[in-house]
């Protein structure tokens, strides 16, 4: 008899389903999926299958596909299938063959849940699948995260066989003489997940006969303590992350104070794609590489002088851009630029992000760019011409910062304004202005 009201149990446990919910089961034609199709029409849900070929093992596939086909008809549920080029993938891609199949697998399933208005899909990983998890993670090294096994729930993926260990999941095969297919490269050794499975497993449940209950229990104990830890990360976003430009500052002292500091400085930065190394180079130059840079694939940490500042990559812009008399509206980089004509000579006070510019002193067209060696000015307020490298110097304009900052720039070569920090004196508005143009910089946050 299937456990239907144990299935039952765990999907209330978890918040996984309601009565309504439609499902798209992913369904490979082994003893895993084959049993979760099985429960979860005795149980009565609304769901359709889906099944991936990805041409890996010749006939074998096929027989595979034409037998998932099969079951939905006897089931009387709705079937989709399609065949991918998983190794043309994985090249084109530069990526594992298991990478490869993953990605493509999940993209289509969502593809279908899209498109036929499925809730969720639900995929049959068992209790044993999450113990190999947990293995794996700690042969490669891992952080509370990794501990917590593969989780009943993750966005609109569902795991309603979790309560289930492998060896229940035979016997239920058997006991119900439920017909499967077995994928002949489970068997292999070849790939660590499986070489787990067939060795390493079997030696733990030879000291601990109970192995999978054992591990249940420790993964949610270290579901509560990732929450947990989550809860006291987010706390300390609050406290220690200052929005400022469109940046964030973090104060060194206030990292120096963090206990523990490595792993609290690893969650804090991690959402950002800072890794583990990256981490340690950073606690390592704290108090002596004022000014070095570390990179995450979409972000800076700058180390400047009191604090660390945490920015976007930006794309240094060697091109510029050109503003026509009749331009209103233009973008450069991560800024967007405003243009406001007005016969009253307007002055903006206290917006850096803004200057009022005497427009009759304007020859076009205007040229908006990155400074450059040997570039100067007239600061408005300032006695004399400084260079735009003198001026960051004093303006304490970060290293990462200078090559972003969009310089704006009058068809004689005159720099007008240094956007974000100072126009020049020679274009400001006065008694004798008739016409002015409000320039207006806006910058995306994080």
């Amino acid at each position: 008899m299937l456990p239907v009201q144990r299935l039952q149990n765990f999907i209330d446990q978890h918040h996984l389903l309601t009565s309504q919910s439609r499902l798209l089961v992913a369904v490979s034609g082994g003893r895993d999926s084959v049993l979760l199709t099985h429960l979860l029409k005795q149980a009565g849900y609304d769901f359709g299958i889906a099944h991936c070929n990805f041409q890996l093992r010749g006939s074998e596939s096929d027989t595979e596909q034409d037998f998932v086909a099969k079951l939905a008809k006897k089931l009387d549920v709705p079937f989709y299938t399609s065949n991918f080029d998983t190794k043309s993938y994985a090249e084109q891609q530069s990526i594992s063959i298991q990478m490869a199949a993953r990605e493509l697998r999940y993209q289509w399933f969502e593809e279908i849940r899209n498109s036929f208005n499925y809730d969720y899909i639900a995929v049959a990983h068992h209790q044993n699948d999450s113990v190999e998890t947990i293995l794996l993670n700690l042969t490669r090294g891992t952080g509370i995260a990794g501990m917590h096994g593969i989780l009943p729930k993750n966005g609109f993926i569902v795991r309603p066989l979790l309560f289930l260990s492998r060896d229940e999941v035979d016997h239920l095969i058997t006991s119900e003489r439920l017909d499967y297919v077995e994928d002949s490269s489970n068997v292999s050794v070849k790939y660590a997940r499986n070489k787990i499975r067939h060795q390493v497993i079997p030696a733990l449940k030879e000291l601990n006969p109970n192995l999978e209950q054992t591990f249940e229990h420790n993964m949610q104990r270290f579901r509560e303590l990732e929450e947990l830890l989550n809860i006291q990360t987010q706390k300390l976003r609050d406290e220690l992350f200052v929005a400022y430009a469109g940046d964030i500052h973090i104060a060194i002292s206030d990292i120096t104070n963090l206990k523990p500091q490595r792993l609290l400085l690893y969650e804090l930065l991690s959402t950002y794609g800072f890794g583990e190394t990256v981490i340690d180079d950073v606690i390592a130059s704290l108090s002596k590489h004022s000014g070095r840079t570390f990179e995450s694939p979409g972000f800076l940490l700058v180390l400047d002088r009191d604090k660390l500042i945490l920015t976007k990559r930006q794309i240094t812009h060697t091109e510029s851009i050109l503003i026509e008399q009749s331009t209103h509206e233009l973008n450069y980089g991560d800024y967007k630029l405003t243009l406001l004509h007005d016969d009253s000579p307007l002055i903006v006070r206290d917006n850096p992000m803004a200057t009022s510019i005497d427009a009759d002193l304007l020859i076009y067209p205007l040229t908006l760019r990155k400074w450059a060696e040997g570039d100067y000015f007239y600061p408005l307020g300032m006695q004399g011409r400084k260079k735009l490298s003198d001026f960051f110097v004093n303006e304490k304009v970060p290293l990462h910062v200078k090559d972003t900052v969009p310089v704006l720039v009058n068809g004689n070569d005159d720099i007008v304004w240094i956007g974000g920090y100072r126009p020049d004196d020679r274009y400001k508005v006065t008694t004798h202005t008739k016409k002015v143009i409000i320039f207006e910089l806006y910058k995306l946050t994080l």
